[in-house]
């Protein structure tokens, strides 16, 4: 089962998907992540969206991929001048199963505007050992 999730994340925000249940058996694995400014055409971006698995007490540009708590990085850059600047959209995920909450945060240099993200989530039965791993890894990453 696929499950999608959309919104309008301003800059320096922090946006929850909630996902944990009680017994921890349900998984989930970034299939898509896409980036789509608000406003294209009257708006410069360089805006980085990242998606976590514990929520952020600071929200940057940085991305860190030996971050074991960051799930998905996406860049997205654009100009108004579209003839002159191209627009620019680089978007990395793991394929890392999860089972508990996760945390979109947005930072964008040029402009407040806000940028849209769509995340397609692959839902996946995870065994009891399995659940147990994830959340153990999730207790650790918190610490």
């Amino acid at each position: 089962m696929i499950k999608s999730y959309r919104g309008l994340i301003a800059s320096n925000s922090q946006h929850t998907i909630n996902l944990h249940t009680n017994d921890g058996k349900t998984g989930y694995k970034v299939k898509k992540f896409l980036l789509m400014p608000y406003n294209n055409t009257t708006e410069d971006y360089e805006a980085v969206v990242k998606i976590y698995k514990i929520s952020q007490s600071a929200i940057d540009v940085e991305i860190d991929f030996t971050d074991n708590t960051l799930v998905a990085a996406g860049q997205w850059g654009s100009s108004s001048s579209s003839n002159i600047y191209p627009d620019d959209l680089t978007i990395i995920f793991d394929n890392e199963v999860f089972n508990q909450d996760i945390y979109i945060t947005s930072k964008d240099t040029k402009t407040n505007t806000g940028v849209n993200y769509y995340i397609e989530l692959e839902q996946v039965n995870l065994t009891e050992d399995q659940a147990l791993i994830a959340i153990v890894k999730n207790l650790r990453n918190e610490q």
